[in-house]
Order: structure tokens, then C-alpha cells, then sequence
């Protein structure tokens, strides 16, 4: 039998951790009709998503082209279900962090409105992930084939929950797209906020390491290699000191652009169509259309 008694030290943890001061900001406070999203269920929606748009690689390996509408129209309606259940947690959560009167049927309505517009997004969706699959393949020769791009490269599963997450944003979802990116971002180590705007034909080699900001905008064939910052520099504040949010503060890369590996580019710069910046390069200033600018041997 334990003679020590250290209840006395517990008690203490357990009254420091229950001071309102403590937790002040760290805690949520559960309303009855407030769910919160699910992880787990944010999982599932990105599997059934990758399994619609990339039919036979994800799901049920069976598929043919006899009973494809079957598969994927029992996918759209299990996705779509989720969908409302997941955007109605974020729409709840947007509400009660802004402040808003939480009205519980409001809130599950528009939240079925938003799940069909996000599915009839689908369609658009697999097309340009399809330019994101041939600037994949075509950008490395040590692919043999479109289906090991789409099964095995680390950029397409971070592509795909970006635009994933980019669609449910623009729609006006509260931090359920963030969630989408950051699990990208901690099974890839390639970090897309949700708020970029991204062209076709956009591909990452390698991809560890890449870090691209909220405000960011980047064209058409672009192409990125491991360990590249689309940053931004230091905040503007406020007169209250606090730092300025909501404006552009991330670079525009325009199409055609090259950035290789473990450059960092800050700052609301313009890459011109068609530059090339070389590795480990830090860049605060606009780089203009067609040029290579690389380290300089001493």
C-alpha cells in the first residue's frame, strides 16, 4: 500500500486549473444544439470527397464503369449527410465566437443549402485536380504513370484538401476549412491556408516544407519545390498595437513561375510570368516578368 499522500498537491493542480482566469480564452463552453466539429467525421468527408473525385484510387477498389453512378451516388449522399452535420457545427461555431444568437434550425437549414452547393462543386473540382495530376506527372520524370501521382505523391492529397477546403470557404464555412488544410498539413508537411487562390496545372515536388500564406495568389503551371515560404513580413498594427488582419500581405506569383527549393518570398511582391527563382533565396521585392534570379557565387 502506498503510504504517500499527495492529495494535497492534486487538489492545488485542480483549483489552479479551474480559476476562470486560467482557462480565460482556452475554453469552449458546450451549448445544448451547439455541436462541435468532429475530426473524425471531417476525416470521413475528405475520404468520401477523394473517392468521388478520384474514383477506383480511393473507396471501393471495385468500381468499373458499370457501377460508378452506383458508387459514387451512394458516396454523394453519405458525404452530403456529413456535410450538413460538420458545416452546422462551423456555422454554429462562427456564430457564438462572433458573438450571434445561435437559432439551431436556421443554422441546419443553411448548412444543407451549403453542403448541396459544395457537392455540385464536385464536377468543377475533379477537373482542375485532373491539371493538378498531369502538372504532377509531366514535372517529374521519375513518374511512370497518373495513378502513382494520384495514389502516392504527398502534393495531390495537400492540393486536393485545399481546394476541398477553398470551395467550403468561399462559401462562407467557418474553421472547418482550416481544419481540412491542417490535416494536410500534418500528413504532408506542406502547410495551404485555405484562403489562397490557386490556378491550374499547380504542382509541389517533394513538398516537405512548403508554407503558403492566406492571402496569397498564384496563376496558372506554376510549379514549387520542397522547403518554399510564401510568406509574409512583419504586421502593420493598429493603434492599439494590435496587428492589422484581413489585408494582403502574401506574394502573387503569376503564371508559369518556377520557385526552387528552400527560397522564401515575403511580403505583398509580384513574381513576374514566366520568373524562375532559385534556391535558397530570400525575396522582399517584385521580381519582374521572365527573370532568373539565383544566388551569386563570391
Amino acid at each position: 500500500m502506498n503510504s504517500f499522500d499527495y492529495s494535497h498537491i492534486l487538489t492545488k493542480a485542480v483549483d489552479e486549473l479551474s480559476d476562470s482566469q486560467s482557462y480565460k480564452g482556452l475554453f469552449q463552453q458546450h451549448k445544448e444544439g451547439t455541436p462541435l466539429p468532429s475530426s473524425t467525421s471531417l476525416r470521413q468527408i475528405v475520404e468520401l470527397a477523394r473517392a468521388i473525385l478520384f474514383p477506383g484510387y480511393f473507396g471501393n477498389s471495385t468500381v468499373n464503369k458499370h457501377t460508378i453512378p452506383y458508387h459514387i451516388g451512394v458516396n454523394v449522399e453519405s458525404l452530403y449527410n456529413l456535410l450538413i452535420e460538420q458545416i452546422q457545427a462551423g456555422l454554429c461555431f462562427g456564430q457564438e465566437n462572433n458573438g450571434l444568437k445561435i437559432n439551431e434550425e436556421p443554422c441546419r437549414e443553411t448548412a444543407a443549402l451549403l453542403a448541396a452547393r459544395f457537392i455540385s462543386k464536385l464536377s468543377e473540382l475533379r477537373r482542375i485536380l485532373a491539371t493538378d495530376v498531369e502538372a504532377a506527372y509531366y514535372g517529374d520524370p521519375a513518374a511512370t504513370c497518373f495513378g502513382e501521382i494520384i495514389s502516392c505523391y504527398p502534393a495531390i492529397r495537400a492540393i486536393s484538401n485545399y481546394r476541398i477546403a477553398h470551395e467550403l470557404l468561399i462559401l462562407g464555412v467557418p474553421l472547418i476549412p482550416r481544419i481540412i488544410t491542417e490535416m494536410a498539413h500534418s500528413e504532408t508537411g506542406i502547410d495551404i491556408h485555405p484562403g489562397a487562390q490557386i490556378g491550374h496545372h499547380f504542382t509541389i515536388d517533394h513538398g516537405t516544407g512548403v508554407v503558403i500564406g492566406a492571402t496569397c495568389i498564384i496563376g496558372n503551371n506554376v510549379k514549387l519545390y520542397q522547403g518554399v515560404t510564401l510568406g509574409a513580413k512583419s504586421f502593420p498594427l493598429d493603434e492599439n498595437g494590435n496587428p492589422i488582419k484581413g489585408i494582403p500581405r502574401h506574394p502573387i506569383l503569376e503564371d508559369d513561375v518556377i520557385v526552387y527549393s528552400n527560397a522564401t518570398i515575403l511580403g505583398r511582391v509580384t513574381i513576374g510570368k514566366g520568373a524562375t527563382v532559385g534556391g535558397n533565396i530570400w525575396v522582399t521585392e517584385d521580381v519582374p516578368a521572365g527573370a532568373r534570379i539565383v544566388q551569386h557565387k563570391r
